[in-house]
């Protein structure tokens, strides 16, 4: 059997309260293989966000190891994570984050610049856009695009860097039913076509159930189905 694309191991999360500690996540274990989509779910607060930021190298363990395409990345060096983060994370937001003054285009071209991407910015972010249904969208700002396809474009982005693992948090929520299943049939067609890993967060079951499996997160642990 291959090594899986992510391999969680133990981890830990504790936040300091005055001379407390809290507790956020409390040992949690999980394989993801390559081509896997993957949904957590679980209560708010229930350590979801942390957990998704902990895999994408936004945030670090208190303990526990996190091995991203066959390096451990939690304790690496800051400037060696966000280097590894750029090329090998996308991420995309419930609430889209795209920068509003910029056109898609410009959007999607932003990762490139940071990884050093070889070739032709433009060219290769126009294609991803096309790949994601919005090469006749090419030069229109977020405010002149519906929220479906902000978040496309969103997607779009996230993928232009050609990253192993997909994190998606909330991906669906500021959308309506008929825009958030056409997203999915779009990250589900992106799974087959790119061999793409997908770990998505979520509280919508018809979301969840387009994915291979469901992990229950519950008071920071991973609970049976």
């Amino acid at each position: 059997m291959t090594e899986p694309t992510l391999s969680v191991r133990d981890v830990i999360k504790e936040l300091p309260l005055g001379s407390e500690r809290i507790s956020i996540l409390g040992g949690v274990s999980f394989d993801l293989q390559a081509g896997e989509m993957v949904a957590l779910m679980g209560p708010s607060g229930s350590g979801k966000s942390t957990l998704l930021g902990i895999v994408a190298g936004l945030d670090r363990p208190t303990s526990g190891d996190v091995i991203l395409d066959g390096l451990e990345i939690s304790r690496l060096p800051e400037r060696r994570l966000a280097a590894f983060r750029a090329s090998h994370v996308g991420m995309v937001f419930q609430a889209y984050n795209l920068i509003p003054t910029l056109t898609a285009l410009e959007n999607v071209q932003l990762p490139l610049f940071v990884t050093n991407h070889n070739g032709h910015h433009a060219e290769h972010a126009q294609h991803v856009l096309e790949t994601v249904g919005l090469g006749h969208r090419l030069h229109h700002r977020p405010s002149q695009l519906s929220g479906g396809e902000q978040q496309r474009v969103a997607v779009a982005r996230a993928l232009v860097s050609a990253p192993p693992l997909l994190i998606a948090d909330e991906p669906t929520g500021n959308l309506d039913s008929e825009s958030g299943a056409a997203l999915m049939e779009l990250l589900s067609s992106l799974r087959a076509e790119l061999g793409l890993t997908i770990l998505l967060a979520t509280h919508n079951d018809a979301v969840a159930a387009r994915a291979n499996r469901v992990l229950r997160l519950r008071d920071g642990k991973l609970a049976g189905p």
